[in-house]
């Protein structure tokens, strides 16, 4: 085992390069706009012509960063407390268990907490959740115009290809914004469990203890207890572990999200194709994009699930004496297995299945209407003609 993780380890941080080279060399190479002449869309269109449109349909990266923000905030407002408390039952291990499924966290953050508690690591997501929207869908359609020059139809196995290196790309801002959030988002938990169980003190296992990120989990009653923000625990990461410390967890995140998106867009593609109202007519009612977004993004999410557990346990600096630390993937997965079993993997799945599947059929809803092209008047269809 021991030997499989020395030679796991090198590949993933090479993959990691090279996933932040391909996604800077396609936002430096890329025009500001793609024509999708000779290849099949790979997200829905809006127009009553559709076939006439998708000769002119144009992959414009200002009109991304717009469908991407506006289909992020309004997701990440929607989900964000299920995905609370995903982290908070990700994170919890079996004899220290503070909630006990996923609307007991959410009462019990309510309580504790206050309303405004369900929303702790909000403003990391939404700050970071344009580009990678952004970055996520363009490099898919990129790709799937890269591999569509002999003006044919995706197979499978390229439609794959371009969801993995759309999820390679991808990462190089999905890493830190799941980093920050997680310290966060986790650190209602640590103070619970410090409240049932006062005698279990708490330490940052990070090399040495930091005193900016031991006040995002400060648990003193009373206004001097301080919390600290996202920036701070940037900053303090920055200081002491550099460039590194943001990207910690980055091969985790990588086995989650590339797999993530193998299954996500084909299988996105494959069910909005069965809408079309017929061979003549290829366009597709807007609430049959929205149920092909959360039906794929629900498949795609539980079957990852077992690789957002190991990224959350390793993303987490913060943990109890009790709880144990992970020296890598491989680590992480034999000490689960060994402690908690089989059954660890899924934990938060069902939390995770709810906040993926709203979100992206929110995402694919708005790239349907077209809100970005049409603010920037490149379609002239009213929103509402959708």
């Amino acid at each position: 085992m021991q030997w499989v993780e020395s030679q796991m380890y090198p590949c993933i941080c090479r993959a990691g390069r090279s996933s932040i080279y391909i996604t800077l060399r396609l936002f430096l190479l890329l025009p500001c706009s793609v024509s999708l002449r000779d290849s099949p869309p790979a997200l829905p269109l809006h127009s009553p012509n559709s076939r006439t449109m998708a000769q002119q349909q144009q992959i414009s990266l200002p009109a991304k960063l717009i469908n991407g923000g506006i289909a992020g905030m309004v997701g990440v407002t929607c989900v964000f407390p299920i995905d609370l408390a995903k982290t908070r039952l990700q994170n919890q291990r079996s004899g220290q268990q503070i909630y006990k499924n996923m609307m007991d966290c959410l009462v019990k953050t309510v309580k504790s907490e206050g309303y405004f508690g369900m929303y702790r690591g909000a403003a990391v997501n939404l700050t970071l959740v344009t580009p990678e929207k952004a970055i996520k869908l363009a490099a898919n359609d990129f790709f799937r115009h890269t591999l569509s020059k002999d003006g044919g139809k995706l197979t499978v196995f390229k439609e794959m290809l371009a969801g993995c290196c759309a999820g390679m790309c991808q990462v190089i801002v999905t890493t830190p914004m799941e980093m920050l959030k997680i310290q966060l988002q986790d650190a209602g938990r640590i103070a619970a469990q410090q409240r049932v169980m006062p005698t279990v003190v708490t330490s940052l296992k990070m090399g040495r203890t930091s005193a900016v990120l031991s006040r995002s989990y400060n648990t003193i009653p009373g206004p001097q207890a301080m919390r600290t923000s996202a920036i701070q625990i940037t900053r303090e990461l920055l200081r002491t572990k550099g460039v590194t410390g943001l990207y910690r967890g980055l091969g985790a995140t990588l086995m989650r999200d590339i797999p993530f998106s193998v299954v996500y867009f084909p299988l996105f593609a494959h069910v909005h194709q069965l809408g079309q109202h017929s061979p003549d007519d290829p366009s597709v009612p807007f609430y049959w994009s929205f149920l092909s977004g959360c039906l794929a993004g629900c498949i795609a999410a539980v079957a990852v699930s077992p690789c957002d557990v190991v990224k959350t346990r390793l993303q987490s600096l913060r943990k109890g004496t009790n709880e144990e630390t992970y020296s890598g993937v491989v680590d992480c997965i034999r000490k689960i297995l060994r402690k908690e079993g089989p059954g660890a993997f899924l934990k938060g799945a069902t939390c995770r299945a709810l906040v993926i599947a709203p979100l992206f059929g929110i995402a694919q809803v708005v790239y349907f209407v077209g809100v970005g092209e049409f603010l920037l008047g490149y379609t002239p269809y009213n929103i509402c003609s959708a």
